[in-house]
């Protein structure tokens, strides 16, 4: 079937309408719907009946499920996990940090998935950077210190027993399991080709990101912090404004996202599954 694609007039970003993803798809409208996310990078699909067999589902067509370490999934499912804050939680607003998902992981995920079940009637919109269009207009500079280092990435900060959401954190309804396994460490390129397209991006950024591999730790700080100004600067940006029965997938190999808050005294709830990465 032919999609009706509308973009969003930003740096990334498509709405995608006249499909139910309720049913199962064909291959060409997988194929399409493929073609969509490596362009646009995040793709929306509003108006949707899902229930978590229909989310599941849609998620398989794009890859394997992915791991999602720290977050145990919602009760009877294996892949699924709930995206809660209720009305009266104070605590800090989960993921209002620029990342890319799990990219601590020796195969960080290609995608994710994220349906909105309850939507607060302000407030809680999800922003993308487009980390293609970040190193494409980057200072030759900056790009040439950045050209051939290896990122340090680590749960630590989030996930370990010490951070934002480790033993500490009380009084949140989502069901994350810090665990001194978050403080392990993995190497990925700062500067990597997609692996569908091959068109270079930047990986990831500080929510997960402590180090460069063989620079000194403040030299590296210094390096990591100019990166990070500029591959969230405003104009790569796209700014999700949520909708119940709307899905948004997107690809976590080209963009950044961060949840943002502003919605006290409203309960929100979203269903998110994580598309694994494709076997080499």
């Amino acid at each position: 079937m032919a999609l009706d694609i509308i973009p969003s007039g930003e740096a990334c970003g498509a709405q995608i309408r006249g499909i139910d993803l309720s049913r199962p798809l064909d291959e060409p409208t997988v194929q399409a719907i493929r073609s969509a996310w490596l362009e646009h990078h995040v793709l929306a699909f509003p108006g949707q009946q899902l229930s978590d067999d229909d989310l599941e589902r849609f998620t398989l067509y794009f890859g394997p499920f992915g791991e999602d370490p720290y977050i145990a999934p919602i009760p009877g499912r294996d892949h699924v996990i709930a995206v809660r804050r209720e009305a009266d939680e104070t605590g800090p607003i989960f993921a209002e940090t620029w990342h890319s998902d799990w990219s601590f992981l020796s195969q960080p995920p290609a995608g994710t998935c994220l349906y909105a079940i309850t939507i607060p009637p302000r407030g809680g919109d999800t922003l993308f950077a487009n980390q293609h269009m970040a190193l494409d207009e980057m200072p030759t500079e900056l790009r040439t210190r950045l050209e051939g280092r290896q990122a340090i990435h680590s749960a630590r900060g989030g996930y370990g027993r010490a951070g934002l959401y480790g033993e500490g954190d009380e009084g949140r309804s989502m069901d994350i399991r810090p665990s001194d396994a978050a403080l392990a460490t993995q190497l990925h390129p700062i500067i990597r080709p997609h692996p569908e397209t091959g068109r270079p991006a930047l990986f990831s950024t500080l929510g997960y990101i402590i180090g460069i591999d063989g620079m000194p730790e403040e030299e590296a700080g210094q390096l990591l912090g100019e990166m990070y100004r500029w591959q969230t600067r405003p104009e790569f940006q796209y700014r999700h404004k949520w909708s119940e029965g709307t899905l948004v997938m997107w690809d976590n190999r080209s963009v950044l996202h961060m949840a943002s808050g502003g919605y006290q005294g409203h309960a929100r709830l979203l269903h998110r599954t994580t598309i694994g990465a494709q076997p080499a």
